[in-house]
């Protein structure tokens, strides 16, 4: 069986000192640098793979404190606190000496309770009625993922006209299909495009500054999901003075809410 893509990017190997060492991957490149959402899931998967991890991620907050180049880092993980059902990680990724990355994730063993979700997946076409986008992606880590635009794709024409409104709805998965995980659930949840684009349609530089994901299905949910469809749906809050804001949520094709994902965004404009 050939290794996907996304398994080559996140792989990480254990050092002596307890500490993870990984590659970015030419895979995942973005205009500088590799696609955010692979980093994060690289940072997290040193938790998953940590002898001393228990239970399963509930939210990850990941703050991008430099800029990651092309090569290898060390990801430190360890467990600041465990309690009897819950623990509180702290985690750092390294290139060259320096901090690149910082994050916090907090696992937990999840119990069967009383649920009930009040933000319900939209009313949207089936995946296989919705076109994939005709243009040529520009950067290389959009060819890794299957794309189908429901509403607010990249804008026709990059000619600074401003919408009253910058959310966008998607399918999305894996290209080729893998079936979902943690991992590359969090990698999905950073698949939409700056929200700034979308509100003005001017190509502005932007980066991504700090992203938390909150997950509301555990490993069995995920594993129903498979390789199938998720619903992407992104819009900012609010911009001003060189930073804004974006809420995104990834619902199964079944209509459960998988993770429900915020961002804070710079841009210069």
């Amino acid at each position: 069986m050939i290794e996907h893509a996304f398994d080559r990017a996140i792989a990480l190997a254990a050092q002596p000192d307890g500490s993870f060492l990984g590659h970015t991957s030419p895979d995942y490149g973005n205009m500088v640098g590799p696609y955010g959402g692979v980093t994060a899931a690289q940072a997290l998967n040193a938790v998953l793979l940590h002898p001393e991890r228990r239970g399963e991620p509930v939210a990850y907050t990941v703050n991008y404190a430099a800029p990651v180049s092309e090569g290898a880092f060390t990801v430190h993980a360890r467990p600041a606190r465990t309690n009897r059902s819950t623990q509180h990680w702290v985690i750092e990724m390294l290139q060259q000496g320096q901090t690149v990355l910082t994050a916090t994730a907090f696992t937990a063993l999840r119990r069967e309770t009383w649920s009930a979700a009040e933000h319900t997946m939209p009313a949207v076409p089936p995946p296989g009625n919705v076109p994939l986008p005709a243009r040529e992606p520009r950067v290389e880590w959009v060819n890794r993922y299957e794309m189908r635009f429901v509403h607010g794709g990249l804008p026709a024409t990059w000619d600074a006209r401003e919408e009253t409104m910058s959310r966008s709805q998607l399918w999305v998965r894996d290209r080729p299909p893998r079936p979902l995980d943690f991992a590359s659930l969090t990698a999905l949840s950073d698949v939409f495009f700056p929200r700034i684009w979308r509100r003005r349609a001017s190509r502005v530089p932007v980066g991504t500054v700090s992203m938390t994901v909150y997950f509301h299905a555990d490993a069995v949910h995920l594993a129903a999901t498979g390789t199938g469809y998720l619903l992407g749906q992104a819009q900012a809050q609010a911009f001003s003075k060189g930073y804004f804001d974006q809420t995104a949520q990834l619902w199964s094709e079944a209509g459960e809410l998988l993770v429900a994902a915020h961002q804070v965004v710079y841009y210069k404009a």
